[in-house]
């Protein structure tokens, strides 16, 4: 969902938060265990999950990146992640609490404290899972490459993009394809703060493309106000996997697996990606 951050943003955010934690952490109780995303360190009195207990709540980091989290027609948060974020804690016995974050300080917000774990659509990286524990993937997802409608024959490939102006999510999966494609690493490039001020920026013409998940733009592109949108059809961009962020070796990361788990085999978690419409991405269904 969507987001990769490139080798020097990561460095960068890893730089700063050891900087911005070194002088705070001796009244917060460190995270324990070995460091290996989705394994089960011995618990202690300090340990993430005791933190989180605790608290009696899990702080959940997220943006608004419809379907996955997004304001409802009633004013409230929803979507799966939400529903599945609320499902998982229910498991847990503790309350979800949802802060929304700049995605680009994701890593500072979660060694901060700020927030438990980054559940919003995260694409797993190699660089990820060497800065934090992930859980176990739950959902496909690629990038594509949104254009208006009135410009689908003059774009209709990366190669065709060499040039134009494209934009994408700072610190995202899109970012990290613009730069890693012959052609799209050509064009002039801009980064946003968040994919729909991408689509925004198409639309109104100040961008020629936005690379983004597939998972939104199948949700926007086309629709409602990005009518006048379209996605380039049978072009497929760096195939990747979400999974849910956590501190490193983090033992909150074995729970949240053992209770997805039981989501999925009792169904509901099949049930939430048919409501929003994400049942083939799921992993679960394609084993």
């Amino acid at each position: 969902m969507k987001r990769k951050l490139s080798a020097l943003a990561l460095a960068a955010a890893l730089g700063l938060s050891l900087t911005a934690c070194s002088g705070g952490t001796a009244s917060s109780p460190a995270p324990a265990g070995s460091g290996t995303p989705g394994g089960t360190p011995a618990q202690s009195a300090d340990s993430d999950w005791a933190y989180v207990e605790g608290n009696g709540k899990l702080k959940i980091g997220y943006t608004l990146f419809e379907p996955m989290n997004y304001i409802g027609e009633d004013g409230e948060l929803t979507g799966f992640e939400t529903e599945f974020a609320t499902a998982v804690c229910e498991k847990l016995g503790v309350e979800p609490e949802f802060v929304e974050i700049n995605w680009d300080a994701k890593l500072l917000e979660l060694e901060s404290k700020n927030i438990d774990c980054i559940w919003n659509g995260m694409t797993i990286t190699p660089e990820l899972q060497e800065a934090i524990s992930i859980s176990d993937p739950y959902i496909k997802n690629y990038q594509v490459l949104v254009i208006r409608a009135a410009d689908a024959e003059k774009y209709t490939s990366t190669e065709s993009l060499a040039g134009a102006k494209v934009d994408a999510e700072a610190g995202s999966a899109g970012e990290s394809t613009v730069q890693n494609d012959e052609f799209l690493s050509q064009a002039t490039y801009t980064s946003v703060v968040k994919q729909t001020d991408a689509l925004l920026e198409v639309k109104s013409g100040a961008a020629d493309a936005a690379v983004m998940d597939f998972v939104l733009a199948n949700a926007l592109a086309g629709v409602g106000d990005y009518s006048d949108l379209m996605v380039i059809p049978d072009l497929e961009l760096s195939v990747e996997e979400y999974g849910i962020g956590f501190r490193k070796g983090s033992d909150v990361t074995e729970k949240v697996n053992q209770a997805m788990q039981e989501l999925v085999d009792d169904g509901t978690l099949g049930t939430l990606a048919e409501k929003y419409e994400l049942s083939e991405l799921l992993l679960a269904n394609q084993k």
